[in-house]
């Protein structure tokens, strides 16, 4: 279940977040992604783990550590994000009960909108994002390297 789903737009948030700041040659760190989106660090290292254990981030150990992309921004789509945080969720409409206005209306109208939310994050990627955050002026903190010129 994709719709009102805070976890999903967690993250969302963060893939942005790195994709933006970090992409696939660069590190961000976990302490720096929640920093930015208000966050607990806390609060959303499972939301990292869920993430990097379907590849879609890349954990960098050490001192100068953190995230990066596991695959090209033009590649990951919305839904694969939000369905890799939605797969270890029991959703809205697991619920039991015997209301029938729930089960045969309510229930069956949130799949077709799920449904359709759901094609359209398939057509969108992390790319789409970062170019719609350059559109909107966002500027990424790049950390210049250090070049020496002798």
């Amino acid at each position: 279940m994709f719709l009102k789903n805070d976890r999903v737009l967690t993250a969302m948030s963060i893939m942005l977040d790195v994709a933006f700041h970090a992409g696939r040659s660069g590190v961000v760190s976990g302490a720096d992604i929640a920093r930015r989106n208000g966050l607990l660090r806390r609060g959303i290292e499972p939301v990292f783990q869920l993430l990097s254990r379907a590849r879609l981030l890349e954990s960098v150990r050490g001192p100068k550590g953190g995230y990066r992309l596991g695959r090209s921004a033009r590649v990951i789509t919305l839904r694969d994000i939000a369905q890799t945080v939605c797969a270890s969720e029991s959703g809205f409409l697991d619920r039991s009960g015997d209301n029938p206005l729930f089960t045969d209306v309510l229930a069956p109208l949130w799949e077709e909108i799920n449904d359709k939310v759901n094609k359209e994050l398939a057509h969108l990627t992390l790319e789409d994002l970062v170019k719609r955050a350059s559109r909107a002026g966002l500027k990424p903190l790049h950390q210049t390297p250090i070049t020496f010129s002798i």
